[in-house]
């Protein structure tokens, strides 16, 4: 049994609000939004976090940011702007133990937050 839960929305186990796929991310709604649009980008390959992407071939991590620039563009968000955040351990933020890319939008976003 899969315990990581983003692994489980990846195979399709868990329901997620889903809003792109390939065969190596997945893209869908994040369950507590801290912006009108927060969306999360995963690679559908377990890893903890960036900083134990170490394996990745270089072409994977250069297709994950341009998967999410056009989903942002594809979301109708390019114009005002967006913002991709990428929490990294307990410290940087990471709730959950599997690489994910935050993309916010809808809002004016100011850095730093609060």
């Amino acid at each position: 049994m899969i315990e990581c839960v983003f692994c489980r929305i990846a195979q399709h186990e868990l329901d997620a609000q889903i809003v792109d796929e390939d065969p190596d991310f997945i893209a869908f709604h994040d369950a507590h939004p801290v912006a009108p649009v927060h969306l999360l980008l995963i690679p559908k390959r377990h890893v903890a976090s960036l900083a134990e992407w170490t394996e990745v071939e270089p072409d994977l991590a250069g297709r994950w940011l341009l998967r999410a620039r056009d989903l942002a563009a594809r979301s109708g968000l390019a114009p005002s702007g967006y913002r991709l955040v990428i929490n990294t351990g307990e410290w940087g933020g990471q709730t959950v133990a599997h690489l994910h890319l935050h993309l916010l939008a809808g809002r004016l976003l100011k850095w730093p937050p609060g």
